[in-house]
């Protein structure tokens, strides 16, 4: 029974080595594998800081953009409530406001100085008051 377990282990064990050296990377191909790593890190590096002043400028102005194109809308009933306005920072409580309580699947909003009541369900403007 010895002798079993024993080959069992051994055999075992040759097995396991044998599959960790065929799963170890290969490092002599084309993509720059076999370029030390410091060198490696340091090219990308230095792209990265070539370009992240144009990649946040482009960033801010589209941004800005955005929020033009937001500030300009005409905000009529039947239309459909941009989902930007539809986040919780946008809610707002009737009995703050002093709103006619919502009913049920409804929702006050207060966009750009106006209060926007939109239907939950299908997120169309019911109601515009000043």
């Amino acid at each position: 029974m010895k002798k079993i377990l024993s080959i069992l282990a051994i055999s075992l064990s040759a097995l396991m080595a044998s599959s960790l050296t065929a799963a170890a990377p290969h490092h002599n191909d084309d993509r720059g594998f076999d370029k030390p790593r410091h060198e490696q890190s340091r090219k990308h590096r230095e792209y990265r800081e070539e370009n992240s002043d144009e990649r946040f400028e482009k960033r801010r102005m589209r941004e800005e953009r955005g929020v033009q194109r937001l500030q300009q809308l005409k905000w009529q009933e039947g239309y459909v409530m941009p989902q930007h306005y539809r986040g919780n920072s946008y809610k707002v409580d009737s009995k703050d406001s002093s709103l006619p309580k919502a009913s049920r699947n409804e929702q006050w909003y207060k966009v750009n100085n106006n209060y926007i009541l939109v239907n939950t369900d299908s997120n169309t403007i019911i109601r515009i008051a000043n």
